[in-house]
């Protein structure tokens, strides 16, 4: 069996609602539920382990109540850091083959880049989707800054696929800052980063505007009115 960690543990106070960010609607149901029935979709028997501030437990049961949301998922207490929220859903695992670790606020994650993502992972043992910048970059250093190429970098996405032994060794390191995503964790324990081709259209909802787009995505006629 395979698995994913959702990481629905942030405050999202950049969306400047009294809603937490995880909870939005989105199409009329929360965008975290949009997120966990892509991967259902992608296989009814993944194992799902849903990260979330413990002080918001309440508030999910009484929403799954509501939308009459029965898949089966283990829920499971954020940390104070993306890190510590990964390590306590890793915690959940054992057999589990491969483990994919999804942002519970990119709910267009498509399940032919699951698909991918796995099956690129059972060969390569880890796969990180990414696409290439499309705008042009520049490095600051104090108050100046100089160009940069920017076909040299990509914009890294979720989810990201690693074999769960894998996965849970690594995150056994003491905590960094530099420890922004799976694939650097991962690295710094010297296993492989095998990067893929991404996802446009699996934007993070972060801000107001993204919201908007996510919804004109879902609603294509939307585009035209």
């Amino acid at each position: 069996m395979n698995a994913v960690i959702i990481v629905a543990g942030g405050s999202g106070t950049r969306m400047n609602s009294p809603v937490p960010k995880q909870f939005i609607l989105l199409a009329g149901k929360p965008l975290v539920l949009h997120t966990i029935g892509v991967f259902v979709e992608f296989d009814p028997d993944i194992r799902i382990i849903l990260v979330l501030p413990q002080s918001l437990f309440g508030e999910w049961r009484r929403l799954i109540r509501e939308h009459s949301f029965r898949v089966p998922h283990k829920l499971v207490a954020g940390g104070s850091s993306r890190f510590y929220s990964v390590q306590n859903g890793l915690n959940e695992l054992e057999t589990e083959n491969l483990v994919a670790v999804h942002d519970g606020a990119r709910p267009l994650v498509s399940v032919d880049l699951i698909r991918r993502t796995f099956s690129e992972a059972a060969v390569h043992e880890s796969a990180i989707p990414v696409i290439p910048l499309t705008e042009s970059i520049r490095l600051t250093e104090g108050n100046t800054s100089s160009m940069a190429d920017r076909s040299r970098f990509r914009i890294v996405q979720t989810p990201q696929v690693f074999r769960t032994v894998h996965l849970k060794d690594a995150y056994r390191q003491v905590y960094r800052e530099d420890f922004t995503d799976d694939a650097s964790v991962i690295e710094a324990a010297g296993y492989p980063v095998r990067l893929m081709d991404g996802d446009p259209a699996n934007i993070k909802i972060t801000w107001p505007a993204d919201l908007l787009l996510a919804t004109a995505l879902l609603t294509p006629s939307s585009l035209s009115t």
